[in-house]
């Protein structure tokens, strides 16, 4: 899940440029594998928020009058997005913005948007972190869905593998996991969402076992829109 990009909120499209080339695998520190795919630039368009309409009473002893029916608007909750990040240019593999001055206390989400190669990380709706990343491909794709994170470990080393995984946020039972990478162009995960080591650290300060983690494939992100997950289809 990504934000897009618009002349009301954004200035370019946040998308790491990856330059495809070569073939076949091989097995690298963090479970980084070499492949070879390029990437398309998504965007879309925003919409602002709605405005609630407010019901008069009426007042006696007139008649009634028919009361009016508050228009929805987005809950100004943790769950929303609040704010985003203003970034110069596109994001390029290795890069990350991390600022959490416009941050409050409160439950951390995030997000991943596999199309975008884009993580975003929220605290109680303010985008405070967001990367270029890696993720699997082929028999070893990264699974969609919302995933709680259930462990923590700042020096894990992979049991499957034998390789390491600094700053690990574990998502599934069969190794799914946030976690360092070296993040370069041409290169996969087996699976999991490898981000660049500097920014695993300080995902890892901040999250907490049982926040939730959003991975989809394209949906993308607007100011005011709830931070779930999409219902399937």
């Amino acid at each position: 899940m990504g934000i897009p990009h618009g002349s009301q909120f954004w200035t370019k499209y946040r998308v790491p440029l990856i330059m495809g080339g070569g073939a076949g695998f091989v097995l690298l520190s963090g479970l980084v594998v070499y492949v070879g795919f390029d990437l398309a630039k998504i965007a879309s368009d925003h919409a602002p928020a709605p405005h609630a309409a407010v019901a008069t009473p009426s007042a006696a002893p007139q008649p009634a009058k028919p009361a009016l029916t508050p228009t929805p608007t987005p809950t100004e909750g943790p769950f929303v997005v609040r704010s985003i990040l203003s970034i110069p240019g596109p994001i390029r593999f290795g890069q990350f913005y991390w600022d959490e001055s416009k941050g409050e206390p409160g439950p951390v989400v995030i997000t991943v948007d596999l199309t975008a190669r884009v993580l975003s990380v929220f605290e109680n709706g303010h985008e405070i972190g967001t990367t270029a990343i890696l993720k699997g491909y082929g028999d070893k794709p990264t699974p969609l869905g919302m995933f709680p994170i259930t462990q923590k470990d700042a020096t894990h080393v992979s049991n499957i593998y034998d390789a390491p995984m600094p700053w690990m946020l574990r998502l599934t039972n069969d190794g799914v996991s946030i976690h360092g990478s070296k993040v370069e162009r041409g290169y996969a995960t087996n699976g999991c969402v490898g981000v660049p080591d500097a920014f695993a650290k300080k995902l890892f300060g901040v999250a907490h076992l049982g926040d939730k983690v959003i991975i989809t494939d394209g949906k993308q992100l607007k100011l005011g829109d709830p931070i779930v997950a999409p219902a399937p289809g």
